[in-house]
């Protein structure tokens, strides 16, 4: 839905399984509709739409996407952008770091990510742009080496230009402009501003000026090309885990000139220290500690971010903070959970900006873990996006 002249607000379907097309399809039927009709009942409403990799092979087949594209327009649904940052199933099975996998040093991923494109250019409608967020390359852990990360920065970094030229023929020849969306995250090869500045610098704009010079564009040209089709995506959760302020990461990556793709609108959980009360913030932390997600835990020290690479690993040492956060998409609408907060400022410190700066068309809650939060946190679904997207909505007013 509209919350400004072009800039649309919806929420990420990775909320609901969708290990195949066929559950995708029928969960998408039981839940959006129904979100549409509370939120925006007479006007078209648009979706951040998420696809495994099987199901969107199986879109492809048997007249499905057209059909998906004719039930959309009779619900008065678009879609606008997509997730493709998870290759495979996100519910219900372990998950952690498999998040990454297949990485960008695979034509797994490349593949995956250019059939998500043509689909979302198919449903696209006319005259707004789309975009498709995804991982930040790769996840660091998996290579223990200097070497090893810079080579995988390089091969990621040819693959993700290939996208960029792809995006370019696309829009040469359908007159639709979509971007691709890098989302950092902790522990991914790409956690920060400072990351994403010089993966730009070092790496995109290096295979860039190859891949665009041989197709007849100049240097300027060529780097103004990759900005405009490989972008940003600012997971605010993310950042917050990063201790970077919204206006101070807004405004580097504005003197790069690095595109803002989408904002996803999530929270991550803070913990503020209190010696006389520090049995119930573990205990309350504890019950954010489950099997299917990777939870990592982030903390200023000595001028730096320590990163801690899950949830159990604090649990286990359970040494004095000052202050922890947690990688855990907590509901935006709260502020406070018992003994424990959330990173709510941030996304009120984006809103803020955002009003005052047209950076992006595309923002996008994406709050997924509602089947693992604890018992009291489980509220009916559809209510539960209702009131995120309400919540942010009115900040908007």
């Amino acid at each position: 839905m509209l919350i400004q002249e072009d800039v649309h607000l919806s929420y990420c379907t990775n909320i609901h399984p969708g290990e195949n097309w066929d559950i995708t399809f029928r969960n998408l039927q039981k839940h959006v509709p129904v979100v549409k009709q509370r939120l925006s009942p007479h006007a078209d409403f648009g979706l951040g739409l998420r696809l495994s990799n099987k199901a969107s092979e199986e879109l492809g087949v048997s007249g499905n996407l057209k059909n998906f594209k004719d039930w959309l327009e009779e619900q008065g649904l678009y879609i606008f952008t997509m997730n493709g940052f998870p290759y495979g199933n996100f519910h219900f099975e372990r998950v952690k770091d498999k998040v990454h996998a297949p990485d960008w040093t695979t034509v797994e991923r490349l593949a995956y990510t250019k059939r998500l494109f043509q689909q979302l250019a198919f449903l696209l409608p006319a005259g707004i742009s789309g975009g498709i967020s995804t991982s930040p390359v790769s996840y660091k852990h998996w290579y223990g080496t200097g070497e090893e990360r810079e080579q995988v920065l390089q091969t990621g970094a040819q693959h993700i230009v290939q996208i960029a030229v792809f995006l370019w023929e696309l829009e040469t020849t359908s007159g639709k402009y979509l971007h691709l969306d890098i989302e950092p995250e902790p522990d991914g090869l790409l956690e920060n501003t400072v990351d994403v500045i010089s993966f730009f610098k070092e790496y995109l704009m290096v295979e860039a000026r190859k891949a665009f010079m041989q197709l007849g564009f100049t240097t300027t040209e060529s780097e103004s090309l990759l900005r405009r089709y490989i972008t940003l995506c600012y997971d605010v959760c993310h950042f917050s885990l990063a201790y970077e302020t919204p206006e101070t990461t807004f405004a580097l990556l504005a003197k790069e000139q690095i595109e803002i793709g989408k904002i996803q609108v999530s929270a991550a959980l803070k913990i503020l220290w209190d010696e006389k009360a520090k049995a119930e913030i573990w205990k309350s932390l504890a019950e954010f500690n489950e099997p299917v997600y990777l939870h990592q835990v982030t903390q200023i020290e000595q001028n730096s971010v320590k990163t801690y690479p899950d949830l159990p690993i604090v649990l286990k040492e359970k040494e004095a903070f000052k202050e922890l956060r947690a990688h855990f998409h907590v509901p935006i609408f709260l502020e406070k959970y018992g003994r424990l907060y959330s990173t709510q400022e941030d996304i009120i410190k984006v809103i803020n900006y955002v009003k005052k700066h047209k950076m992006t068309r595309h923002l996008e809650v994406e709050t997924y873990t509602w089947d693992v939060l604890p018992k009291q946190l489980k509220l009916d679904l559809d209510d539960s996006i209702v009131r995120e997207l309400r919540w942010l909505k009115e900040k908007f007013q």
